[in-house]
């Protein structure tokens, strides 16, 4: 079995400077994408392509590329991998207090002091906002270090006066400050993203994290909002919809693959999640491809 022991990244930023920005590419790409956590905010801009969003209980899967705005260590995922088909991904990283333990509360930053709690849930910006803020991110590689601190607070200011978001964990994602329920939350994650093929029980999970399975179950609704199997279900149905548009193979295996055993529930489940059939999203994901290629043609 693989090793699912949770990740702290540490991070160290570039030197000379308190953030840490990197760009990856096709030549060199994201680490793995397991689930990991860290004490610094991060935005995180992918520049075209598909695939999932995995930011604490909330999963999804984004298309045209994604920006996001991800609180201090909130639990995720990496946002690509060989499939996803981005032009590239950049990332920037920072402590809360890189500019002092009271910077966002004097007046003139507490707006954007709101915007960086709003962010321990998790947001997603869309729209033109995701394009215009895209595009300044990326215009920061490689400028002088002062230049990069006031575009990275330039990009704050715009996020924060966006109406084009979303807040991921609207319903709650609750991690205590300990470092031990950062560790048993994130070993759970990683369980589930390993183990989601197959039946989980339970008492396997609870007994993961050395608790019975009542106080497990009241332990992961309080943190994550959701019920354990719930949480599992959307975590296969993102890999389901990832695998109707990378694969060519039968839904039916598609439902079997993403780790559910009953094909009619199987498609109850992705309707409710995704307000389609599994077929119809297949059929509107390439005619979204067709029309992309007609009009880049």
């Amino acid at each position: 079995m693989k090793n699912n022991k949770p990740s702290l990244e540490k991070i160290v930023p570039e030197f000379g400077s308190s953030l840490y920005y990197q760009t990856f590419s096709k030549d060199n790409k994201n680490k793995d994408p397991i689930w990991h956590y860290h004490p610094e905010i991060e935005i995180v801009y992918v520049n075209g392509g598909t695939g999932k969003r995995q930011i604490g209980s909330h999963m999804s899967y984004y298309r045209n590329g994604d920006l996001m705005l991800i609180g201090s260590n909130l639990p995720h995922c990496g946002f690509t991998d060989d499939f996803t088909g981005n032009n590239s991904e950049t990332i920037i990283q920072m402590l809360p207090n890189f500019l002092g333990d009271s910077f966002f509360e004097i007046p003139e930053m507490m707006a954007i002091g709101k915007l960086l709690e709003q962010a321990k849930k998790g947001i997603v910006f869309y729209g033109d906002t995701k394009k215009r803020i895209g595009t300044r991110i990326e215009s920061l590689k490689g400028v002088e270090s002062f230049e990069k601190l006031i575009g990275i607070l330039e990009i704050l200011k715009d996020m924060e006066n966006s109406d084009e978001y979303t807040i991921l964990n609207a319903e709650g994602f609750i991690v205590e400050t300990a470092f031990e329920d950062n560790n048993r939350i994130n070993l759970i994650f990683n369980f589930v993203q390993q183990e989601f093929g197959r039946p989980i029980p339970l008492e396997e999970i609870a007994e993961k994290v050395s608790m019975s399975v009542p106080g497990f179950c009241r332990y992961f609704k309080k943190i994550t909002g959701k019920t354990f199997t719930q949480f599992v279900n959307e975590y296969r149905l993102v890999h389901a919809a990832k695998l109707l548009h990378e694969k060519q193979t039968s839904i039916t295996d598609i439902c079997y693959e993403s780790g559910f055993s009953n094909f009619s529930h199987f498609s109850k489940l992705f309707k409710q999640f995704s307000g389609k059939t599994p077929s119809k999203y297949r059929n509107e994901l390439k005619y979204a491809v067709s029309q992309t290629e007609i009009n880049q043609g």
